[in-house]
C-alpha cells in the first residue's frame, strides 16, 4: 500500500506508463527495470515494492468532506486550507498534491493527497515469527498488523510529525504534536488511536 502521490510519472512515454498502470505480475528482470525507470521521479525515502501506487487520487467525489479524510486506512487527504493551517502551525512531513477528484457541485472543496515518508517500525516484542523471503525477489511476505501492538521507540522519526511505518504501511503514524495541532485547529474528519512505544 505505498503511495506516492506527488510522483508524476508523465514524462515517462506512454508505453511504459502503460506497463507501470498493469497490475499483472511480471518477470522479476522487468520488474527490476520498471522499478529503476521510476526511482529518479521518487523520493528518496520511496519503498518501491511490487503495488506502490504513483500520482493523485483519481474518480468522483460526493457528499461531505471533512477538514482531514481517510478514503482508506492507507491514505489521507485534507482539504487545501486544513493542509495549510497545519504547515503554518509548524507540523512536519505533511507535502500534498492535488487530487484529481471530480464534484458535480459549483463549492467543491480543494482536495490534497499527502505523501507521507516511510520510517518507524513495530516493536520486535509483539510480532510472531517472519514468514521466509521469497526465493526469487527476497521480498518477505507481511504477517498480520498483530492487535495490539506497539512502536518501536527507537525506531522513530524526530523530524517529521506524520509518517507510515517501514515494513507495514496502511498505518498512519501521527505524533502528540501533530493531534495536537489537529484538535486545536478543531479540524474533522479523523479519528486518533493512542498507540505506545517502548
Amino acid at each position: 500500500m505505498a503511495q506516492y502521490p506527488c510522483v508524476d510519472l508523465s514524462v515517462l512515454p506512454s508505453a511504459e506508463q502503460e506497463k507501470l498502470l498493469d497490475s499483472w505480475p511480471v518477470p522479476r528482470e522487468e520488474f527490476i527495470r520498471q522499478r529503476e525507470l521510476v526511482r529518479p521521479l521518487a523520493p528518496p525515502y520511496a519503498v518501491l515494492t511490487p503495488g506502490a501506487v504513483f500520482g493523485p487520487l483519481k474518480g468522483t467525489g460526493l457528499g461531505y468532506f471533512g477538514q482531514l479524510l481517510m478514503q482508506n486506512p492507507w491514505s489521507l487527504c485534507m482539504r487545501r486550507e486544513a493542509l495549510e493551517r497545519l504547515q503554518a502551525a509548524g507540523v512536519r512531513g505533511l507535502v500534498g498534491c492535488p487530487t484529481q477528484v471530480r464534484f458535480r457541485t459549483r463549492h467543491a472543496p480543494e482536495l490534497r493527497d499527502i505523501q507521507l515518508e516511510s520510517h518507524g517500525r513495530i516493536h520486535p516484542g509483539c510480532l510472531p515469527p517472519a514468514p521466509p523471503p521469497c526465493h526469487v525477489c527476497n521480498i518477505s511476505r507481511s504477517h498480520p498488523r498483530p492487535d495490539p501492538y506497539w512502536l518501536d521507540a527507537a525506531s522513530l522519526p524526530e523530524h517529521v510529525d506524520i509518517f507510515r511505518l517501514d515494513e507495514a504501511s496502511v498505518p498512519i503514524i501521527a505524533n502528540e504534536r501533530l493531534v495536537e495541532a489537529v484538535r486545536r485547529l478543531e479540524l474533522d474528519g479523523v479519528v486518533f488511536k493512542e498507540l505506545e512505544a517502548r
